[in-house]
């Protein structure tokens, strides 16, 4: 079963999405105190079963409503997904990945997990 681990960083304070394995299969932005990161995980916990995918990575893909999670290749040639909410508004996004299938699993995962996930604070 997946968890979401908050912790502290320099600035504030984020969360990692990980899998029963204990990979981090999404991160949050860093926001500015505890109730802040924990409506976050809750829009994540809401948005990402029910988000369809816009895979941005071929061709006159097709423009999907939100919630949805947006595959794209970064600069480096890596597949990466990002995660929005019904607003529009980036929620998780995932690392980069070297194959576009990794990356789709990535996302099962988040959808799987996400629901779910028990909340820990580090």
């Amino acid at each position: 079963m997946g968890k979401f681990v908050i912790r502290k960083t320099n600035t504030g304070v984020k969360f990692d999405l990980k899998a029963g394995n204990g990979e981090v299969i999404a991160t949050s932005e860093v926001y500015s105190g505890d109730a802040a990161c924990k409506n976050g995980i809750a829009s994540v916990q809401k948005n990402a079963p029910v988000a369809a995918v816009e895979n941005q990575t071929v061709e006159g893909f097709a423009t999907e409503k939100n919630p949805k999670f947006e595959v794209y290749a970064d600069k480096a040639g890596e597949f990466r997904f990002r995660l929005k909410a019904t607003n529009g508004q980036v929620i998780a996004v995932s690392e980069g990945y070297k194959a576009l299938a990794s990356c789709m699993n990535g996302i099962e995962s988040v959808k799987k997990n996400a629901a779910d996930a028990t909340i820990v604070e580090e």
